[in-house]
């Protein structure tokens, strides 16, 4: 998996294929187009968001990601390459730690340390049935609480 900032936001997903083609799928920056078309799958709905209009686009421009000003991307890039249980734990620790941002616990630049240390305190051994990826998703929300009212006093 490769991950690339786009900022028109006009390609949403992108396969590229043994051969070295890419299969695209291009839309107006508006989540109802990528949202409708996963929820369907395989067929289509009608989104509600406006058909793309190439001709107004000007340019489609591509830049790696610095994973300095986004440090959860490569939290969820190393999850990735762990597996379920470490991308359980991370989303689980990352609605809460969003949430304890939003109700002003925390400081939006807390989440992503607070994200680490559920991760680093975890033992993260890959779930063979759906009760063990619920029970890792209460684990790390359990473990994320107690960092947000550690790091909160």
């Amino acid at each position: 998996m490769e991950v690339l900032i786009h900022p028109q936001s006009v390609i949403h997903s992108m396969v590229r294929y043994q051969d070295g083609s890419v299969l695209a799928q291009l839309g107006e920056p508006d989540m109802r187009t990528p949202i409708a078309h996963t929820m369907a799958w395989p067929n289509r709905v009608a989104s509600g968001a406006q058909p793309l209009d190439f001709c107004k686009l000007s340019a489609l421009t591509f830049s790696a990601p610095d994973y300095q000003r986004y440090p959860c991307l490569k939290l969820a890039m190393e999850a990735f390459e762990q597996g379920q249980a470490a991308t359980t734990a991370l989303n689980a620790a990352n609605e809460i730690t969003v949430a304890a941002f939003l109700a002003q616990q925390i400081r939006f630049t807390d989440i992503a340390g607070l994200n680490l240390a559920v991760l680093e305190r975890m033992d993260l051994q890959e779930p063979a049935s759906v009760d063990d990826v619920l029970q890792v998703d209460a684990i790390a929300r359990e473990v994320a609480r107690k960092q947000v009212i550690r790091l909160s006093r």
